[in-house]
């Protein structure tokens, strides 16, 4: 609690305080102009770069501490829930792409 305490009151934090708070409103920005159409492709695109966060969980899982379980299986969830994230963008891509292909014959 103390550390959430001391981000807000530090003022050398302000400054990357200010960088978040801009960097979610540019995101909402972009993302609300972007035409429906093209929504699947920019999530699945959006979700292959959790690529980053299964190197992450695998890096946090080969310095734990062998007896540090929590770390363990908070590494191990996110290295699980990142491959379905990553696998899952790619099936949406490949799906939305299959719409735009011929059409194959009887």
């Amino acid at each position: 609690m103390d550390a959430i305490i001391e981000l807000f009151t530090n003022p050398a934090n302000y400054r990357l305080l200010t960088i978040v708070i801009l960097s979610v409103f540019l995101g909402i920005e972009v993302i609300s102009r972007v035409p429906s159409v093209l929504h699947t492709p920019l999530m699945s695109g959006a979700n292959a770069i959790h690529g980053v966060v299964i190197i992450g969980a695998i890096i946090v899982m080969g310095e734990a501490d062998p007896s540090d379980y929590l770390a363990l299986v908070l590494g191990f969830l996110a290295v699980v829930l990142g491959t379905l994230n990553v696998v899952g963008g790619f099936v949406v891509t490949d799906r939305m792409l299959e719409m735009f292909g011929k059409k194959k014959k009887k």
